[in-house]
């Protein structure tokens, strides 16, 4: 989908589907006010009668409104004027997103007003939400299926802002959040893939293509070379799978040395780890069978690394980041590692595995301790972690777990900024003590309760040499039911933390 900023009156503005913002029970914004005059006050009068819904996202489709030169006009309903909000913002955007998909039109313009900015917010942020939002409404996955016919096409290809006047930063934010969407494309292509597709392979190649076609270094490590490094906590996990492991790793490189000052100095990276468990079995601690085709999305934490490297490239962000996605298979098999069996990680610490199916801490301790060569400004790992932590939050925010406050506080920002919360859980030394292991350094699982923090209590003892945050996304990575499939989560948050720290590098 094609945004551009466009400054020509809503009501002469020639195109498929104009749309218009409400407010429940109050005077038209300005936008809007003006398509109403030009109507004669059609628009008020359907609205007085109750035509338009009280709830925010309510919508109102119009054709042929005179006095106006679009074909369509939608009206959309912000919600009640007291109550307004970044999440009634978000709900009108997502309906519309909704409508830009199914309409019959081929291009669109939303009218974007002041008055329906949401308290505290500015223009250049609404911008990028609402590009990025309108543009990941219009997300298809291609089904593999046989189908006969070709279904007739529908969703707009191109949608314009319309606003008093524009400028390049106005601009770049709608060009930010076109670039947003497309990385949460990529990452949901990759989780909604079949896991006989989406193999460590498939991931390592889209890695490797992704920095071919954007100028970054890629480095893929096979099984030889993580045993030659002593990543064994990784390997235990990589041993039943048919499929061979990839240890897979992103360095972008965009924040060039200022040459009229002489300095070669660069920056310490952002270093990113992403789970990438192309399916997880359990192992030899067996899942139940019930819904395990949904564990190929035990990748999504990968997924977003390599989506969110797609947006910073094409936006080509002033900001060193390093990617890291170690991704294998977990499958149950004759070579399995057994519950009690003591694997040596790539730190030297030894670890007691009782429990199988808690692997995705076996990779990623080992791509944590990787990570300390680069030596990093911080780093975040991003992993469809554990069920307890869906239990603990359900699936609206993603935990968070911090060694570091100032970057959780940054972080926790970044997913208000986005629409893609978080919420800080505990990261006490007390918790330690339930990983206890009478055969190795630690245990791999703590025991039936406080699962996700056991887990992060885990993951923290390989993180001690910079500030790190872990982010457990199993209950926000995926939708199951009907709406089943990958949301792109937690990319939004990834892409606004990254591009506040790469404007906060351009004002130094």
């Amino acid at each position: 989908m094609e945004s551009t900023i466009k400054t020509t009156p809503p009501e002469r503005f020639r195109t498929g589907l104009l749309i218009l913002p409400a407010f429940t029970g109050n005077p038209l914004p300005p936008a809007s006010l003006v398509v109403d005059e030009a109507s004669q006050g059609k628009l008020s009068r359907l609205i007085s009668g109750g035509e338009l819904g009280d709830k925010a996202g309510s919508t109102l489709l119009l054709h042929g409104l005179d006095g106006v030169a679009a074909e369509r006009v939608l009206l959309v309903n912000f919600g009640p004027p007291d109550v307004f909000g970044d999440k009634p913002w978000r709900e009108a955007f997502t309906a519309i997103g909704k409508a830009l998909a199914a309409t019959a039109a081929k291009d669109a313009a939303i009218a974007f007003d002041e008055a329906t900015l949401p308290p505290g917010r500015d223009t250049a942020w609404a911008l990028r939400q609402a590009s990025r939002i309108v543009a990941d409404g219009a997300y298809h996955f291609a089904p593999a299926r046989a189908e006969k016919k070709h279904p007739k096409k529908h969703g707009v290809d191109k949608v314009a802002f319309i606003l008093p006047a524009a400028d390049k930063t106005l601009e770049e934010a709608v060009r930010q959040g076109q670039a947003i969407a497309e990385g949460m494309a990529l990452a949901k292509d990759l989780g909604n893939l079949g896991a006989n597709i989406c193999t460590p392979a498939h991931l390592a190649d889209v890695a490797h293509d992704l920095g071919k076609q954007y100028k970054f270094e890629v480095d893929i490590l096979e099984r030889d070379d993580m045993e030659k490094l002593g990543m064994d906590a990784f390997l235990a996990v990589a041993r039943g799978a048919k499929q061979s492991p990839r240890f897979i790793v992103m360095r972008y490189q965009g924040d060039k040395p200022h040459k009229n000052k002489g300095s070669k100095a660069k920056s310490h990276p952002v270093v990113l780890v992403g789970k990438g468990i192309t399916f997880d079995s359990g192992g030899i601690s067996l899942k139940p069978g019930a819904d395990m085709d949904e564990m190929k999305y035990d990748m999504c934490g990968g997924a977003s690394v390599i989506g969110v490297f797609k947006t910073i490239a094409a936006l080509a962000l002033p900001l060193d980041v390093i990617g890291i996605v170690p991704a294998t298979e977990n499958m149950p098999d004759g070579n399995s590692t057994r519950p009690g069996d003591i694997v040596r990680s790539l730190s030297g610490q030894t670890i007691e595995i009782l429990n199988t199916d808690a692997e995705g801490r076996l990779i990623l301790c080992d791509a944590l301790t990787y990570a300390e060569r680069f030596k990093p400004a911080c780093v975040i790992d991003i992993a469809t972690l554990t069920g307890a932590c869906v239990v603990a939050l359900g699936k609206i925010p993603s935990g968070l777990f911090a060694t570091d406050d100032e970057l959780a506080d940054e972080l926790t920002q970044r997913g208000i900024d986005a629409g893609d919360r978080l919420w800080r859980l505990p990261l006490w030394e007390e918790y330690q003590d339930l990983l206890k292991s009478n055969f190795a350094d630690m245990a791999n699982i703590g025991g039936r309760y406080g699962g996700a923090i056991t887990a992060a209590a885990f993951l923290s003892r390989f993180a001690k040499a910079y500030k790190w945050a872990h982010l457990d996304i199993a209950g926000t990575a995926w939708l199951s039911g009907e709406a089943k499939g990958s949301t792109g989560r937690p990319l939004p948050l990834l892409a606004e933390f990254l591009l506040a720290r790469a404007n906060a590098r351009k004002q130094h």
